[in-house]
């Protein structure tokens, strides 16, 4: 009944927006979250998020180049024009700001908006401080500190450790107008129902649960990037056949992660599939603390040897490929692992007799998952197949399932809290990004970074690990940091520390009428070149 509401209400909405009002210049899109991402700076709702409410209407001081299909999307020069270590003092780091930056309301952005946003995020005495906030920033800025005004267009950043790749973590965080905030009451509700930012798009409506009602800022500080659209609306659309009727039915222009078995409907109509390699990995980061099956190599190396992942492949269109490890082969920072990733039923069956598991005692596996959601692809059936080939093994597997946020939610304690407790389960099926050394590797792997350090949530415990990472970390040459990534990512597959499945391709379906968009190897996504003709 839930579904059917769902919708109806969805299809309601977007017929109600099909106006002629919207016919030109209007991108509709519609996205797998079950709500509109949080509004107020930090998004909420995963790298979708990100994508939808962060880079469109806020910027980091540090912004990512989606300009390029062909290569991995890096960093560029955001609200900050540059930046360095101090010479001589790897913990400090001299950011210089970008000058003439206006926010939507038309104030100025300086370093002491700069200070103000730190603080909202990172120091809970602070009047401006909101915990929503904090609790999707905070650990994106683990090692970050410190923070000063040098003069109005210099800031001063201190890290707790030596972080050669601290720029990186400053792409996550975003810059709200302290003046908007002040003027509806020093109240981030209703900050984020008028929120204000310095990017390409302004807010024009945000309705929770309906829709985001995006325009162009025209006053945009970045003019090869102001963009052509008039308008943005996204409505969440978190079931798949939802979303593709939608755009069949010509009340969406753009959809996230259309369902497979609909592909040829879709190419039928006219619609244009879209798909990239991008850094992503859908895999099940387990439980270490003991009492785990998960603490015995040989249980992790059965469950990856257990999947038929080209069955998974088949399953979804295409639209995937086969998990190897954290990145994909080919990637800068794959190594040579000498653990080979494959289908292997009856190596994985004879790994957990080794293990002293049986058909009378089945190691229980307990997995946290969702119903859809950033990057999760198709999570339901995706898991149900996984299941079926790890029982096949001789595993006991059950999952405990969530809406998408929640699971995030859930992920901010480790597996030793509360509600994993609660739950009984021992690993957690969130698809993580990839895209930098940190979101890679220390936040996932390091035992410095349990949960809400980092995303630790397994306690995965192993110092020779940590040393290979931290290596990557304090070095500021860029061929010694990837030396030391391909090793780390070597070691964490030969230890066979997660369950790797499978690689998203990032497929999106649009219609004909959609022109001008590069689909970039990332998360992220940049709407700014697009046209609607």
């Amino acid at each position: 009944m839930f579904k059917r509401f769902r919708l109806a209400a969805a299809i309601g909405l977007l017929a109600a927006s099909a106006t002629p009002a919207f016919s030109q210049g209007t991108l509709r899109i519609g996205m797998t979250a079950a709500d509109i991402p949080q509004t107020t700076g930090q998004p909420d709702q995963g790298f979708e998020g990100f994508r939808f409410a962060g880079y469109t209407i806020y910027d980091g001081l540090v912004n990512w180049d989606l300009s390029k299909s062909d290569t991995i999307a890096d960093i560029k020069p955001g609200l900050a024009t540059e930046w360095s270590a101090v010479e001589g003092d790897g913990k400090r780091w001299i950011f210089k700001l970008r000058e003439g930056v206006k926010f939507h309301d038309g104030t100025d952005f300086d370093s002491a908006v700069v200070v103000w946003n730190l603080e909202k995020i990172l120091n809970d005495k602070s009047p401006q401080f909101d915990p929503k906030q904090a609790a999707q920033a905070r650990g994106r800025v683990p090692t970050l500190v410190g923070w000063k005004a040098i003069d109005k267009y210099t800031v001063e950043l201190t890290t707790r450790v030596v972080n050669s790749l601290f720029p990186y973590d400053m792409s996550y965080i975003f810059y709200s107008s302290p003046t908007q905030w002040e003027k509806v009451g020093k109240d981030w509700v209703k900050y984020g129902l008028q929120p204000v930012g310095t990017g390409p798009f302004k807010v024009d409506r945000v309705v929770p649960r309906e829709r985001l009602e995006l325009s162009r800022f025209d006053g945009y500080w970045d003019k090869a990037r102001v963009p052509k659209l008039d308008k943005v609306l996204l409505f969440p659309m978190p079931e798949a056949a939802t979303r593709t009727a939608a755009l069949l039915a010509g009340q969406v222009d753009w959809i996230e992660v259309p369902a497979p078995d609909a592909i040829p409907r879709l190419k039928q109509g006219g619609m244009s599939i879209v798909t990239n390699k991008y850094p992503h990995n859908w895999a099940y980061q387990p439980s270490m603390v003991e009492g785990s099956p998960w603490t015995d190599i040989r249980v992790r190396k059965a469950a990856n040897l257990a999947i038929d992942r080209a069955g998974l492949k088949k399953l979804l269109g295409g639209l995937m490929d086969e998990g190897k490890g954290a990145v994909y082969p080919g990637h800068p920072w794959f190594g040579s692992p000498s653990f080979d990733i494959k289908y292997d039923p009856a190596a994985a069956k004879k790994l957990l007799a080794e293990a002293g598991y049986s058909a009378t005692k089945k190691p229980k596996i307990k997995i946290a998952i969702s119903t859809s959601g950033s990057g999760q692809m198709l999570p339901l059936p995706m898991n149900e197949y996984v299941q079926e080939n790890l029982n096949a093994v001789g595993f006991d597997c059950t999952f405990e399932v969530m809406e998408w946020n929640a699971l995030v939610t859930f992920s901010f304690q480790p597996v030793t809290g509360d509600v994993a407790a609660k739950a009984g389960v021992n690993g957690i099926n969130i698809s993580r990004a990839t895209v930098d050394p940190y979101s890679a590797f220390m936040r996932l792997y390091h035992g410095d970074y349990v949960p809400p350090r980092g995303s630790n949530w397994g306690i995965l415990k192993d110092p020779k690990l940590d040393e290979l990472i931290n290596k990557a970390h304090t070095s500021f040459d860029r061929a010694a940091q990837t030396k030391a990534l391909a090793d780390v990512h070597t070691y964490i597959v030969d230890q066979s520390y997660w369950v790797y499945i499978a690689y998203d391709l990032n497929p999106r379906a649009m219609s004909p009428k959609v022109k001008g968009f590069v689909q970039a190897q990332s998360w992220f996504q940049d709407l700014t070149p697009i046209t609607i003709q």
